[in-house]
């Protein structure tokens, strides 16, 4: 029973019409779920993916209309987005240019070639080289090319105020292993991975200091992680028997999941990869209407006429 690398992260935006353009038309994600937040349906949920939308290719937004996050320690401070080899990030760095979008020199970073970038709403995103490893579902649609398009999530960053706290919930409840160190400006930098390793499957972990982070619009909600449908429920014991505080079962339709807190306040979620975004929708169409779980379909007409046109 092994997490098997990253699932989702979920976000915060303000300006979900900015939002939806950016990351379909400037990133080249595709739109695989127009829905609301479960727990807030006055809000939208929407979820930017591959062209299949495969899981640990989700980064997804709540808009919510939010201040600007304040930056700080105990937060997730950093998204990794892969790119399948060195020659994307001339590509990615002129394409940059053109959109007039905030964003730093491409370096070498813990062994990998990296470009810092933000969105409008100062959402901390990175492009990081995975050398073509594994898997890719380019999206048909996107005016990004193939060969250069977004291929999943990367590494998570997380500054935290106590970071051996984590780390214990890291390896001892999760199972991941520490994989190596390296250095930032702001600090040494522990990596973690989970899985087969490499980019899709990694944790970074930095000591923070100073304030107190604040979410907002551009801040990072949540991070999910992969797991196989049939090891739920004994993720879901394990956590009852570790002593975890922890949501319990929670069934999204799309997948189940397990929420709790790790010691510094940051929400964690286990997720499964299944049933999918093409439960209630054909995978051509993935993203065109807005999409209800069965339980919330009954209140359609009223949720709709709630919802800013999209």
């Amino acid at each position: 029973m092994q997490l098997t690398g990253l699932h989702h992260v979920t976000a915060i935006t303000g300006q979900a019409a900015d939002n939806l353009a950016f990351y379909t038309r400037v990133l080249g994600l595709r739109l695989v779920k127009k829905t609301v937040n479960q727990d807030d349906v006055s809000a939208y949920h929407l979820f930017y993916a591959d062209g299949r939308a495969s899981p640990g290719t989700d980064i997804t937004f709540f808009d919510w209309p939010a201040p600007p996050e304040r930056r700080g320690t105990d937060s997730i401070s950093r998204t990794l987005l892969r790119v399948g080899g060195a020659a994307s990030f001339d590509w990615w760095r002129e394409h940059f240019g053109r959109q007039g979008v905030s964003h730093h020199p491409a370096i070498e970073r813990d062994g990998r070639l990296t470009l810092d970038f933000e969105d409008g709403e100062g959402q901390r995103l990175s492009l990081v080289d995975d050398g073509g490893a594994g898997e890719a579902h380019p999206w048909n649609g996107s005016p990004v090319p193939p060969e250069h398009q977004i291929r999943g999530l990367g590494p998570i960053r997380l500054t935290v105020s106590q970071p051996e706290r984590t780390e214990a919930v890291l390896t001892q409840i999760l199972g991941f292993r520490r994989a190596r160190t390296f250095e930032l400006p702001e600090g040494e930098v522990s990596v973690f991975e989970t899985g087969a390793g490499g980019p899709a499957a990694e944790v970074q972990l930095l000591k923070g200091t100073g304030t107190q982070a604040r979410q907002g619009a551009g801040a990072v909600h949540h991070v999910a992680f992969r797991i196989p449908d049939a090891d739920y429920d004994a993720w879901a014991d394990r956590l009852k028997q570790q002593r975890v505080p922890s949501s319990g079962p929670v069934d999204r339709y799309y997948f189940r999941s397990l929420y709790f807190r790790e010691p510094n306040g940051i929400l964690f979620e286990i997720a499964t990869d299944g049933p999918g975004f093409a439960t209630d929708e054909p995978m051509e169409t993935l993203g065109e209407r807005l999409a209800l779980p069965p339980f919330l379909e009954p209140r359609r007409a009223e949720i709709e006429a709630g919802l800013k046109p999209l």
